[in-house]
């Protein structure tokens, strides 16, 4: 039998929900099943509209945004909860299901094969020293000599090359920053020649010089970058968010449009983006698990999407700000390039900051 007052509030309810504080008027203790079926109907009618709210973000660009704006706030999820929720879902998903994988093992030659290698090298050296040492070259054996030369210098670099680019290698002892082998010798000249620039280029050599004398392999290195890059690419999405929005408040009538309504359309945009990027790496996974004739049609499917994930952005720029077509081009295209540069630089940031956590 259910209660004729709130348990939240102590109000008289004479409804489903309380009129005071809006809690269902339920029994206390329920079946176990009720776990369940309790999530499911939460999911499916999340805030009332969720999926409702999917279907304008991502087919009718603009639209929550002028929704929210007009002061309609009850239809749709809030912007602020349905980003954070798309957020955790997206990745949420990556961390079960990565979208790639860091692997950077180097390909490693067994003895055997470097003898052999170095066996040809060393039979080629002598049959050119035999050709140089006739008394009368002719003209083929001249072509042959460089033929060879060129071919005993092309094995030497690309010998090289391997050696630089095969992760499962440490940094040598030669291996140099700045043109320094050791952080002694780093410290010493930078106190004597000091820059602008060292705050960010100490503290990245230090961090070379650290895991060059712990031994780590290269592509260890590589690989708990990416990890740590990965997992620190929600904080950088989320401190973007004001920046996108600012850059909209430069573009824009001030008195017209507050910073506040250019943050409902960023954060509308960057959950459509997410959304995005989810998909993307979706349809990514099942390309690989598909047939040919599938494949084919997954990977068309990529290309609309990032293409549409390009042009929405201009056609919700347009319906929110009313602005010209041309003039809504013009500033959409201004802003996507300012966007784009800045978001690059903070990339790089994050690059540089994910490599000073590796431990």
């Amino acid at each position: 039998m259910k209660r004729k007052d709130s348990l939240n509030c102590e109000h008289i309810v004479e409804e489903k929900y309380c009129p005071n504080c809006g809690q269902q008027n339920i029994k206390t203790r329920q079946q176990f099943h009720y776990l369940f079926t309790h999530f499911i109907e939460d999911f499916t009618h999340y805030d009332g509209q969720f999926w409702g709210t999917l279907k304008n973000l991502v087919f009718k660009p603009g639209k929550l945004t002028n929704t929210y704006l007009e002061g309609k706030r009850q239809k749709f999820v809030p912007p602020v909860k349905l980003y954070i929720f798309i957020s955790f879902i997206t990745f949420f998903l990556f961390a079960v299901f990565p979208p790639f994988s860091f692997n950077f093992e180097g390909k490693i030659v067994d003895g055997k094969e470097k003898k052999i290698a170095l066996h040809r090298l060393t039979e080629t050296s002598k049959q050119l020293d035999s050709i140089r040492k006739r008394e009368n070259i002719n003209g083929k054996d001249s072509v042959t000599i460089s033929k060879v030369n060129a071919l005993l210098k092309d094995s030497i670099k690309l010998n090289s090359l391997q050696n630089d680019f095969d992760m499962s290698k440490k940094l040598d002892d030669n291996f140099k920053y700045n043109g320094y082998t050791s952080r002694k010798s780093f410290d010493s000249a930078k106190a004597k020649n000091p820059s602008f620039y060292d705050f960010i280029n100490v503290p990245i050599a230090h961090k070379f010089f650290e895991l060059k004398e712990q031994g780590v392999a290269k592509g260890e290195i590589l690989k708990k970058l990416g990890e740590v890059s990965f997992h620190n690419l929600p904080k950088a999405l989320f401190i973007y968010l004001p920046i996108f929005a600012f850059f909209l408040w430069i573009f824009h009538d001030k008195k017209k449009w507050w910073y506040f309504d250019h943050g409902i359309f960023t954060l509308h945009y960057f959950s459509f983006l997410l959304l995005t990027i989810l998909a993307f790496s979706l349809l990514y996974k099942l390309a690989d698990a598909t047939h040919s004739l599938i494949s084919i049609i997954i990977y068309i499917m990529r290309n609309v999407l990032f293409f549409y994930s390009i042009i929405y952005f201009f056609i919700a720029h347009h319906k929110v700000y009313h602005t010209h077509g041309v003039t809504s081009f013009i500033i959409g295209s201004i802003l996507f390039m300012i966007n784009f540069f800045a978001f690059l630089f903070l990339v790089v940031g994050l690059g540089i900051i994910s490599f000073l956590m590796i431990h």
